[in-house]
């Protein structure tokens, strides 16, 4: 058997050979015999090339752009004189300054063609929902999660498509979230502490011995945590090891699927939403941390929603004072949509639930508790891209389980 090509990853691709190859001025057109093409652009091509651009042991690149010759200028060592299909299929490419063709994976070329190494690639597609879709969270088995690759990998996926996930059965352990967070990647941390208490009691509401609302009674409205800061967290953990109170039952609503009404329904509030900045910032004697912005936050093309959604700590508004009534009145019809039954649900929070949920995506809050009692849950905040890491690799793991053994792997 020839020898695999080896990739500039680590990952398993299926051997696809292309049906025709040919040089078009500084591009190599790649075709495939069902009509997807790639157009690979020389300088691309050399940093690509696993021991010339690609380190072998790290796969990592190792041209500084100012040695690339961006020109393309024939002779030079970026100009491609050849490109052709080898032997084995490989696609086989020439530079100028060389006396050898260098081979290119042809199935690690044709998964940029298809788009597949994009962020999206490896996730699961999103999956927007209302009240009338669903009436409590995905719920899993605590701790066969824990413990198995096949349970994580289910509730993981539930957990970054449907923004929110719930583990029953855990143990009365208070760091059991750490436990789970060994299996994601790195804890956030805030000025809460990497791990931090949500210690509901009814004593305390008005008290100044609680840094936070959550630690109260009180009512808590659709919400998101930490809009104080320039990128909040991504994912929230919260975990029940003690509830000896009355009501307070938990309340989620989807807030990708009340932007999407909103946009769609009220327009004019909306763009409000989207354009106009409030800042938020934490009240405290130790800390201030600020951040100006938008309550509906598109950010960037492709880039996480993130809702800026909590009124204990949104301060003031940071806008032309013509735009202050238009912007508190599409901030009033967009609670009022969260916290309606057309989008939100309640359940209740039992010793040994831990539900995980998209801070920056879903809409979270709180019932007031009704009659004596206490509720203890320890919290954890994991960033998008330790989480969205996770789902990839358990997802390109999954797949390269079912590769066919004769299939060539990347080294």
């Amino acid at each position: 058997m020839d020898a695999p090509v080896a990739t500039p990853d680590f990952y398993s691709y299926a051997w696809t050979p292309p049906a025709s190859v040919d040089l078009r001025d500084r591009f190599v057109c790649v075709r495939w015999s069902d009509g997807v093409e790639l157009l690979a652009f020389d300088l691309w091509l050399r940093e690509n090339v696993v021991g010339i651009g690609i380190d072998p042991a790290t796969r990592e690149g190792l041209i500084d752009p100012a040695d690339l010759g961006v020109n393309g200028a024939a002779g030079s060592a970026t100009a491609i004189i050849g490109a052709s299909i080898g032997a084995t299929g490989a696609v086989a490419v020439q530079f100028a300054t060389e006396a050898h063709a260098h081979l290119l994976h042809p199935g690690w070329l044709r998964h940029v063609a298809e788009g597949k190494h994009r962020p999206a690639s490896w996730l699961p597609a999103q999956m927007v929902w209302t009240a009338a879709d669903r009436w409590e969270p995905p719920t899993h088995d605590g701790p066969a999660v824990l413990a198995t690759d096949d349970a994580f990998a289910a509730w993981i996926n539930d957990l970054v498509s449907t923004g929110f996930a719930r583990l029953r059965a855990l143990p009365d352990d208070p760091d059991v979230a750490l436990a789970l967070a060994a299996r994601i990647g790195a804890v956030r941390d805030t000025n809460f502490g990497p791990i931090w208490d949500v210690k509901a009691d009814v004593t305390m509401a008005g008290s100044a011995d609680t840094n936070s609302t959550a630690n109260t009674n009180l009512r808590l409205g659709p919400h998101t945590d930490l809009p104080t800061r320039e990128t909040p967290p991504g994912f929230q953990f919260l975990h029940c090891f003690r509830n000896e109170a009355v009501g307070g039952e938990s309340t989620m609503a989807d807030g990708a699927a009340v932007v999407a009404a909103l946009e769609a329904e009220h327009p004019e509030y909306y763009e409000a939403l989207t354009t106009l900045h409030w800042v938020f910032f934490n009240r405290g004697p130790g800390i201030d941390h600020r951040w100006s912005g938008p309550l509906i936050d598109l950010g960037q093309p492709g880039a996480p929603l993130t809702l800026r959604a909590f009124y204990p700590v949104r301060g003031f508004p940071d806008m032309a004072p013509e735009d202050m009534p238009r912007a508190y009145e599409a901030m009033s019809c967009f609670s009022a949509m969260a916290g309606s039954d057309r989008f939100q649900i309640s359940y209740p929070f039992q010793v040994g639930d831990l539900v995980g949920f998209d801070n920056r995506r879903m809409l979270h809050g709180r019932e007031p508790f009704s009659a004596d009692g206490r509720r203890h849950l320890r919290g954890i905040y994991i960033d998008h891209d330790d989480v969205l890491s996770a789902t990839r690799v358990v997802n390109r793991a999954a797949a390269r389980a079912v590769l066919d053994p004769s299939i060539r792997r990347s080294l």
